[in-house]
């Protein structure tokens, strides 16, 4: 397989959708909906903190956290930060942002942190002729003061190893790298099956602050 004539799938909802036919993958998917003024007032309400992103889109362009503040909304756009004292107040603030963009709504993850910024990771997994392979397994350390992780965004690379020892602990490095390996070898089968031609996939995952891991996204041009 020549990774540069892989199959490419830009929309994170089919992907998403995909991995939610699996049990074992579906425990570890956030809460996910199509955006809508309906499932964003459920989902605050469910949920309190909420991240809305394009349906297509990559490098954390985009992306917005939303909870619920007090009696209103507080919500950040890159580093900007607003507040909305009601949900019809927020709905407008949103529609300005994301223009008329197709978006998904996410539950919130409330990641483990270093020094109080999230850490992330990407998983990149290739095929080659032999079979698929990885190709790294890095932490991504946001920038102090964004949300996202990527490091177009300035987030800072470590090694998956680092970024499980500072965030969590050293002793479950081991366990929470394997996780991850299990939850990519299942995911790429659930996809290949599904998506014949695939040829390199980029895992987000997260590892929040009581040690379950999430599957935020898969790329399918991850960089």
């Amino acid at each position: 397989m020549v990774e540069s004539h892989s199959r490419q799938l830009a929309s994170k909802w089919v992907k998403t959708a995909a991995l939610l036919s699996n049990t074992l993958l579906a425990a570890h998917v956030p809460p996910t909906r199509i955006y809508s003024a309906n499932h964003l007032k459920s989902m605050l309400s469910e949920h309190e903190m909420v991240v809305i992103k394009p349906v297509c889109g990559a490098g954390g362009h985009g992306v917005i956290k939303v909870q619920k503040e007090g009696n209103g909304y507080a919500y950040t756009y890159y580093s900007k930060k607003g507040y909305a004292s009601s949900f019809d107040g927020l709905y407008a603030a949103l529609n300005r942002v994301k223009k008329k963009r197709s978006y998904l709504i996410q539950k919130g993850i409330r990641l483990a942190t270093i020094g109080g910024r999230p850490i992330d990771y990407r998983v990149k997994y290739v095929k080659t002729e032999t079979g698929w392979v990885y190709r790294s397994m890095v932490g991504r350390l946001a920038k102090p003061g964004l949300f996202v992780t990527n490091l177009c965004r300035g987030g800072t690379m470590m090694t998956a190893a680092q970024g499980i020892s500072r965030s969590l602990s050293s002793g479950m490095v081991a366990s929470k790298k394997q996780e991850m390996r299990t939850l990519t070898v299942t995911a790429t089968r659930v996809l290949e099956t599904k998506f014949p031609g695939i040829g390199q996939l980029g895992f987000d995952y997260g590892i929040d602050k009581n040690g379950k891991i999430w599957i935020f996204e898969v790329n399918t041009r991850p960089q």
